[in-house]
């Protein structure tokens, strides 16, 4: 969707980039309409927004031939818990730069599509500068433009989903103060060089041939092929992904033939693309599914993977009791067995560890749910039914110092790239509250997950 603007953009400010009002002339322009969204008070009184990128990060960036100017593309992979910053090289391509191990997500893997659910999104999405906010009550964040024009046609709703601090997630994705005082600044960085928007790739998981295979039965397999293609063209070009949407589908690499524009709802017309491009992607898929054959002829079983309520890096799993409802962290993701219809067969689930002291002081690994023909699932003991109950809104973990950063001292102008020279004195975006838009589902006090595993297992999500 931007990345034909974004890649020669960048192609021609490249050639000027050291011409500071050539660099920040588009930045400007694409923000004029920011005051509408903004409270009262100056950038200039938040020192955490002014942070530079470390050093450390600035020559990693030389010695990958870029610059903290050039613009960035951002991926995300739930499952894993990762999130990945890609960075244009000098050459035109896009290299990654840092993989960011994520603090806490919520949810199950699966899109978002409904406001209080606490689905972490999947999908293809655009940040522009108007989504960063300074004085976000998280420590820095930025929303992820959820929802998009998929979403829309689909009539999914909720809104601000972040990325942000503190490691608390009701749908957003949550980094230590730490990894988003970093990510903010080297996206702060980009639009100070001139990038009018980011794409940000948000998957379920690493489209290897491994986890197809996996979870090749589950309910949401249609639409996470779907973002494989998309996904695929990145992978192959090291291009920003080309995005579409028509008939309430993603369109990934192809322009209208007419070059009118399309409506996300309405039928696809006559499309075109590059034949080159297509061959290459085609090419992958094939390679990939004689993989995901290869893993299904081994004897890899497909499964649903259900979650209490997400999950985070391993990275911090020492350190989980201070994240956001910990007590989902410890049950830990189960594994249900499905059939070719995404049904779940009927298992024995060992049950759910303890939070207490004398047990380990981290998440269990995935459990897996062994198959015990003609018996039912049995109640495990923290999870009991997942029909989620009603509760306020998520706030931030009272005991965060594990994730916390040191508060900046105020930093040399040279670090105020983006707000200072590109904004000028304008205000800063209101204080967000880094989670999902409204009351959140709780978790049942009396057995620590707000529903079984079980229940989960079949639904579309």
């Amino acid at each position: 969707m931007v990345s034909d603007v974004t890649n020669g953009f960048w192609q021609t400010i490249r050639r000027s980039r050291y011409v500071p009002a050539a660099r920040y002339a588009v930045a400007i322009a694409s923000i004029g309409a920011l005051a509408g969204c903004q409270d009262s008070g100056g950038l200039s009184s938040n020192n955490r927004a002014y942070q530079p990128i470390p050093a450390d990060v600035v020559a990693l960036m030389q010695e990958k031939d870029t610059d903290s100017h050039a613009p960035i593309l951002i991926r995300a992979f739930k499952k894993e818990a990762e999130l990945e910053v890609w960075k244009l090289d000098h050459h035109g391509s896009y290299v990654h730069l840092k993989t960011y191990p994520m603090c806490r997500w919520s949810g199950q893997l699966g899109p978002k599509t409904r406001e209080g659910d606490r689905q972490v999104p999947e999908g293809f999405y655009t940040i522009t500068p108007g989504q960063m906010n300074p004085n976000s009550a998280y420590y820095l964040s930025f929303n992820v433009g959820y929802p998009n024009a998929y979403d829309k046609a689909h009539s999914f709703t909720g809104g601000a989903i972040m990325v942000h601090g503190i490691c608390s997630s009701a749908g957003c994705f949550s980094m230590t103060d730490e990894q988003i005082a970093e990510i903010y600044a080297i996206t702060r960085e980009a639009f100070g060089g001139g990038q009018r928007a980011i794409q940000m790739q948000s998957l379920p998981f690493r489209m290897t041939a491994a986890n197809l295979a996996k979870h090749r039965f589950d309910p949401n397999i249609k639409f996470w092929k779907t973002l494989k293609e998309g996904s695929d063209q990145f992978e192959v070009s090291k291009q920003e992904t080309r995005v579409s949407v028509c008939n309430k589908q993603y369109v990934f690499g192809e322009t209208p033939a007419s070059g009118a524009s399309l409506d996300p709802a309405g039928a696809c017309p006559p499309m075109q693309s590059d034949p080159e491009l297509k061959a290459r992607v085609a090419e992958k898929q094939h390679r990939d599914d004689a993989e995901v054959a290869e893993y299904v002829a081994k004897g890899v079983k497909p499964v649903k993977i259900v979650y209490a309520d997400g999950g985070q890096h391993p990275t911090f799993t020492a350190q989980y009791r201070q994240a956001s409802r910990p007590e989902a962290l410890a049950q830990g993701p189960v594994e249900i067995p499905i059939d070719e219809k995404g049904r779940a067969i009927p298992v024995a689930v060992a049950a759910a560890p303890s939070i207490a002291p004398a047990v380990a002081a981290a998440p269990v690994a995935t459990q897996v749910a062994k198959v015990i023909p003609g018996k039912s699932v049995p109640t495990v003991a923290a999870a009991t039914s997942l029909v989620a109950k009603s509760g306020p809104a998520e706030k931030a973990p009272a005991d965060t110092a594990a994730f916390a950063a040191p508060e900046p001292k105020a930093s040399p102008s040279v670090a105020q790239s983006f707000f200072d020279r590109v904004l000028g004195k304008a205000s800063a975006p209101a204080v967000d509250q880094g989670a999902d838009d409204k009351p959140q589902a709780s978790l049942d006090k009396s057995s620590g997950v707000p529903a079984s595993y079980t229940a989960l297992a079949t639904s579309g999500r």
